[in-house]
């Protein structure tokens, strides 16, 4: 199997989030899985939460004991990265842990900037 086919079988299960529909959304966790320098280069969208993608699914599973506070199992959990791609599969590997409202942002932060929206400058440390 490509890799192409396992990103278009993650989105097959995903209603993904367009950068300009983000603001509507309520009861919304904002996950940015980008590295570091990423962040720190190009800034973060306001209100998001940076966790390690290594960390990812003990981070978020809603029953875990190393889940970070502030969200629950139906909360819809919105990821993050560069342009689209590994957040698509960060997301289908949410909804395993039991986050059935987990997606992702469509183009990622790049989309989001290059749409003209809120960019908060620098890197917050992240969730490990």
């Amino acid at each position: 199997m490509s890799a192409e086919t396992v990103l278009a079988e993650a989105r097959a299960g995903l209603r993904r989030v367009a950068p300009e529909d983000l603001a509507g959304l309520t009861d919304v966790l904002l996950v940015d899985i980008r590295p570091h320098h990423n962040r720190l280069a190009e800034g973060e969208i306001p209100g998001s939460v940076p966790v390690e993608r290594i960390v990812l699914e003990w981070r978020l599973d809603p029953t875990g004991e190393h889940r970070i506070p502030g969200f629950g199992a139906e909360t819809t959990v919105v990821v993050l990265c560069n342009e689209g791609y590994a957040s698509s599969l960060a997301a289908r590997d949410l909804q395993r842990v039991g986050l059935p409202n987990a997606t992702d942002l469509v183009g990622g932060f790049r989309a989001y900037a290059e749409a003209g929206l809120p960019i908060r400058a620098g890197a917050t440390p992240p969730v490990v």
